[in-house]
């Protein structure tokens, strides 16, 4: 006789467990309802703060109700890694060198979309393995998903000012995902609180002031954004603000108080790769294609493809203190094929008084 699936409290416990077996430093369950985070990001939309990510618009409600994404989810198994290597440099330190190149932490190592979702994937067969086949789809910021919002709700923490989910116990120096699935299982108590409190670091830290507002961001002058979305030329009003971030920024988390609670990641696959977190200006701006491609190859920074790594380096080089060196690897690329890194390295030899 076959043996009955356990019930849901027992089996929504025995998930639990088996995410952290699995490496997950938490993992919680909430339903599908979004109301609230809905007219926030309609809002959002509205006044335009998705710059070129034309995607958030596309997608509609499917992003804020997750049985439209996938029909039939009656529970949204949330779920938290950890990524802050141990083994990388100091983050204040290198982004106050600026001959370095700052990368931003979370791409020092491996892509975590793989990771993680083959974790996730792990996590669905075990579920399987007690109750028989069941209706999943695993998400890693792979499709129209309101993550945060769902990890609050799963209590995984709360939506600070700067837009990230911050765990009191935690920080908020991690990665979400979701399983979305048709389990009727009981809901976790969503994190109600929000203890940001009066503090308002992230947001005067901000270097292009992108946090308009607590939990308010305006992409457009994101360096994330800029740096890694936008494919076009960076407004050259904000080049100077870029500083030597090369590759998304860190700021808002760096100062935040609650990361003083923040625990170093068990994924070896996170620590520093090619030396990116202490890596020179002029040595990542000499890498022809072929070795950009050899050394973003399981990385996150592979996204952005050469032309606009050379973009992002061309900045930062605008901002390096002036010497024939960097002088020397700006006139290099003077004449790029790439018009969009001909006309930032004529930006930054300009900074320099070397037109």
């Amino acid at each position: 006789m076959r043996t009955p699936p356990p019930d849901p409290h027992s089996l929504a416990a025995t998930i639990k467990e088996q995410a952290a077996a699995l490496g997950f430093s938490a993992c919680g369950i909430t339903g599908t309802t979004l109301d609230k985070d809905e007219t926030h990001l309609l809002r959002w939309l509205h006044d335009g703060f998705h710059g070129e990510m034309d995607y958030m618009q596309r997608h509609g409600t499917r992003r804020s109700r997750p049985d439209e994404l996938v029909p039939g989810t009656l529970s949204v198994i949330s779920v938290r890694m950890d990524y802050l290597s141990s083994d990388a440099a100091d983050m204040q330190a290198t982004l106050d060198d600026k001959t370095l190149a700052y990368v931003s932490r979370y791409a020092l190592g491996r892509d975590y979309h793989k990771l993680m979702r083959n974790r996730l994937q792990q996590l669905a067969d075990r579920v399987a393995a007690l109750v028989g086949p069941f209706g999943y789809r695993a998400f890693v910021d792979s499709a129209p998903v309101l993550e945060r919002a769902l990890a609050r709700n799963a209590g995984l923490g709360w939506i600070g000012k700067n837009a990230v989910l911050i765990d009191r116990r935690r920080g908020s120096w991690c990665f979400v995902g979701e399983l979305y699935s048709d389990l009727p299982l009981p809901h976790d108590t969503p994190e109600t609180g929000f203890y940001c409190g009066t503090c308002t670091r992230c947001m005067d830290t901000c270097p292009t002031g992108a946090i308009v507002a607590p939990n308010r961001i305006d992409a457009r002058r994101c360096i994330s954004y800029l740096t890694i979305e936008l494919h076009g030329p960076i407004p050259e009003e904000l080049r100077a603000a870029i500083g030597n971030r090369i590759f998304g920024c860190d700021d808002c988390q760096l100062v935040c108080p609650w990361n003083k609670f923040a625990q170093p990641s068990r994924e070896r696959d996170f620590a520093p790769r090619h030396g990116l977190d202490r890596i020179a200006l002029i040595d990542a701006f000499a890498w022809n294609e072929e070795q950009f491609l050899a050394r973003s190859e399981g990385s996150p920074l592979r996204r952005i493809g050469h032309e606009r790594w050379l973009r992002n380096l061309a900045v930062a080089l605008g901002n390096a203190p002036s010497s024939p060196t960097v002088i020397a690897a700006l006139q290099s690329r003077r004449d790029d094929l790439s018009e969009l890194v001909r006309e930032h390295v004529r930006w930054a030899l300009a900074r320099h008084g070397s037109a």
